[in-house]
């Protein structure tokens, strides 16, 4: 072989190993490439996957689901039984960032969760031994008030009007789901011709908080009642005992709720309702007599005495058809648990300090001295 053909040769070689080079560095440039867009996309798709377990498994869920955590379990086994009733998508992240936040220390106990809490609403609720949520909003209904007013609340705190509240509250197809949702609170007592509002006082007074932004009107208003139901239940046998239905108790109750002031005494108020009723004489308080004219007076005026309206106790004897307010947990205990006393008349003095009296004349001696002579 003459030089030039072994020359021809070596550059052949140099050339096919610059083509091997060439063709190495884009496989490995390739394989580079590969490699950092796997490592980007499974980097990518672990952080959405923490991301989301670390969100509630369901924001809007309502329903409970029962979860027993015995004595003794490990942050590592309430993970996994979190995630085995399906409170949490994964029981190791929720471990890491119970970790994360220096929380291991929980409580034995049965709790009621749900799929919206949160990681920190758990880790709170486990740590406290009390189901910990954070309401979006909270809203207070307070004791003695009757449903219009309760309705303007309704519209304050929420995003319903206090018409849609009423057209709600006083519709037939939602009364009648109320009582064959409760029909031992809500029965057929509420029907009566001469009520104004059927549910009038079967909203409990409370501050229920709310864990989303718009709840529904319904359940809004269902939860009241429900809480109102929870309440009275406690006391059936006392009402068996005493025959007297969940009906005449809210009606009683809400009397007292009306007529009660800061310094007043509930189970003597009771007392004087009860002696009345047992002899035969009209109530005669005026609260019934402002929801009769359905307007709101600082003072009673004898022309008001007369108006002819089934919610008068000035002019019908005994309670009136329905409850004329929303009665509190202490109005209805004092209704089931009134004081033994021979007084028949009371009233308020100027400071709502409560004076009572057993006869008439006694009565007038104590309006003068409370009432005439302090204005």
């Amino acid at each position: 072989m003459d030089n030039g053909s072994k020359k021809q040769e070596m550059f052949s070689k140099m050339q096919e190993k610059k083509s091997e080079v060439k063709i190495v560095r884009k496989i490995v440039a390739i394989i580079a490439i590969v490699f950092v867009l796997v490592l980007g996309i499974v980097g990518f798709m672990g952080y959405n996957y923490v991301k989301s377990a670390l969100k509630p498994m369901d924001p809007d869920a309502t329903k409970t689901i029962a979860v027993e955590v015995p004595i003794g379990s490990s942050l590592g086994s309430i993970s996994a039984l979190l995630e085995d009733k399906k409170i949490i998508k994964d029981a190791r992240v929720f471990k890491y960032y119970a970790k994360f936040k220096n929380e291991s220390q929980f409580q034995a106990g049965n709790y009621d969760l749900t799929q919206a809490m949160t990681l920190d609403e758990l880790i709170e609720s486990l740590k406290t031994g009390k189901v910990y949520r954070t309401p979006v909003f909270a809203m207070t209904i307070p004791e003695g008030l009757t449903l219009e007013q309760i309705g303007k609340i309704i519209e304050k705190k929420t995003p319903y009007t206090q018409k849609e509240f009423m057209e709600l509250v006083t519709s037939g197809t939602f009364v009648q789901q109320m009582m064959a949702n409760y029909p031992e609170l809500v029965t057929e007592a509420v029907l009566a011709d001469n009520i104004r509002y059927d549910l009038e006082g079967y909203l409990f007074p409370a501050t229920y908080s709310y864990f989303e932004e718009k709840p529904s009107l319904e359940s809004i208003v269902e939860e009241m009642i429900a809480a109102m139901n929870n309440v009275v239940k406690n006391y059936s046998d006392v009402l068996t005992e005493k025959q007297m239905s969940v009906h005449q108790l809210l009606t009683f109750a809400s009397l007292l709720e009306e007529e009660a002031t800061a310094q007043t005494d509930r189970e003597t108020i009771a007392s004087v309702f009860f002696n009345r009723i047992d002899e035969g004489m009209p109530l005669q308080t005026d609260p019934t007599v402002l929801y009769a004219l359905g307007s709101h007076k600082d003072r009673v005026l004898y022309e008001d005495l007369e108006v002819e309206n089934a919610y008068n106790t000035y002019k019908n004897k005994g309670l009136p058809p329905g409850p004329i307010a929303g009665a509190g947990k202490t109005s209805i205990e004092a209704s089931l648990n009134p004081s033994k006393t021979d007084y028949f008349y009371f009233l308020a003095d100027k400071e709502g300090v409560n004076h009572f009296s057993k006869t008439y004349d006694e009565h007038l001696q104590k309006v003068e001295k409370y009432l005439r002579q302090a204005e």
